[in-house]
């Protein structure tokens, strides 16, 4: 990624990022890197969303890390929104109000540009005990700025994925492919539409917003054989497999997907799965923690299979929250000490003792999935849910070059602005109250510029 050296990188405000507005993973930890003593009457700041999973953090903090290493943690937890806007002015002014805050794969590789962050590598160096190695490939490059310094340690990691209902597949004698298409699933969803009284085929996002919609949107664009931008910056929006993809996604909605579509974001599509009122659901690999918890409705009858594809070999999204260190940090040290606790290997164990198997904070280390407890509690989806993370390609997500890194997200400080008016548009599609041609007209002049400052970069 690049950034015009002539203007200062406007400050990071998002809507929600794609499939963490409500995560189904409850999180603590316990274990190695934090556990030496000597720190007693320290204290750090960390300012954190409000996801379940770093409640649940917050929680357990205390009485595991405080107790063990003297330093004491102040908590800001915030919502999505408020919390990434919070985070950007403080990193931006350098205020260090903050030692660590929770940044994701987006955010990570531009602040780092930015100078804003603390460069993690000689921590892990000397930090043996936390196994950098054992931290999923992944999430190691995309934590991992264009300096070849490695700025972030992910909490939890995610790609996308099909859920399905074994069940209802079965009475309507459906069978879903090991490597679906989109046109499959589409074929599927008018199939499976009506299975049950209230039941539609299949639930997509269709809420503003660039993690919102725009999220899995995209990942049918990469695969339908699309890009935001080409290469040399030129935008691509209104380009024949841009409206290819978007057209299809806007129709396969519309016509079997769930009702209140243009309201309908992650939160809302796991509900309907979990009531039983969609058959069908492509989002994050982290849901089926919830789908798949002990007091679910929908436990045990759940299928999952590849994110669907068109034209790459795979189209699954990768996203993680991860820890970072504010450059201005008086207390790098400890807020080192205290990220190799939240990321460290322990940390599953201990959510495993206090939370069940099924909520430990996966597809960040490789060392999760060997855990006995882990693999017998999350059978049903812990092995597609590595596959998937395995097999996304943040730096080559489609059929063409790109000029900045993502799958569900253009790498640049802008994206956060132009994602969102353009998500707008088709959600607006969505509902029926304009064109996709109308939606992607307005939002290709949205694209050119920003393509107009990057432009011989």
């Amino acid at each position: 990624m690049r950034t015009p050296s002539r203007r200062r990188p406007r400050a990071l405000l998002a809507v929600a990022a794609a499939g963490t507005l409500i995560t189904p993973i409850l999180a603590g930890c316990s274990g190695a890197g934090g556990s030496s003593g000597g720190s007693s009457g320290h204290s750090i700041n960390v300012l954190m969303v409000n996801n379940p999973q770093m409640v649940e953090l917050q929680k357990l903090t205390k009485a595991n890390f405080t107790k063990d290493t003297g330093i004491k943690v102040n908590f800001t937890v915030l919502p999505e929104n408020d919390v990434r806007d919070k985070i950007s002015q403080d990193f931006a002014n350098q205020a260090g109000q903050y030692d660590v805050a929770t940044l994701s794969n987006y955010e990570i590789p531009i602040y780092a540009k930015n100078g804003w962050l603390h460069s993690l590598d000689s921590y892990v160096k000397d930090d043996t005990a936390f196994d950098q190695q054992d931290i999923a490939a992944p999430m190691r490059q995309s934590l991992t700025a264009k300096d070849g310094k490695l700025y972030g340690e992910p909490f939890y990691g995610e790609s996308s994925f099909l859920m399905y209902r074994k069940d209802v597949f079965a009475k309507k004698g459906l069978k879903m492919p090991a490597h679906p298409t989109w046109q499959q699933v589409a074929d599927l969803a008018a199939k499976a539409d009506g299975a049950e009284s209230g039941m539609k085929g299949i639930c997509l996002r269709g809420l503003p917003g660039w993690g919102e919609v725009m999220a899995p949107l995209t990942t049918v664009v990469n695969t339908f054989g699309g890009t935001w931008f080409d290469k040399d910056w030129k935008a691509q929006v209104d380009s024949p497999e841009f409206k290819k993809a978007t057209q299809f996604y806007v129709d396969l909605v519309r016509k079997h997907g769930e009702a209140g579509a243009p309201q309908a974001g992650f939160a809302e599509c796991l509900n309907n799965m979990t009531q039983g009122k969609t058959a069908m659901w492509y989002d994050a690999t982290s849901a089926a923690g919830l789908l798949e918890a002990k007091n679910s409705p929908v436990k045990g009858k759940l299928g999952y299979a590849p994110a669907p594809v068109e034209k790459t070999k795979s189209s699954g999204w990768l996203y993680t929250w991860a820890f970072g260190v504010q450059k201005a940090s008086k207390n790098p040290g400890d807020a080192w000490k205290f990220i190799s606790w939240a990321s460290g290997k322990g940390y599953e164990n201990l959510v495993g003792k206090t939370s069940g198997w099924a909520n430990v904070p996966a597809g960040k280390r490789e060392s999760t999935y060997e855990i006995p407890g882990y693999k017998k509690e999350a059978a049903a989806f812990q092995e597609m849910t590595r596959e998937a993370i395995a097999g996304a390609r943040p730096n080559n997500p489609g059929v063409q070059p790109r000029p900045a890194p993502g799958i569900q997200f253009v790498g640049i400080p802008e994206f956060t602005d132009l994602g969102t008016k353009v998500s707008q548009e088709i959600s607006a599609a969505i509902a029926g109250r304009q064109s996709v041609d109308a939606a992607l007209k307005k939002s290709q002049k949205l694209a050119e510029n920003v393509a107009q400052q990057y432009e011989g970069s």
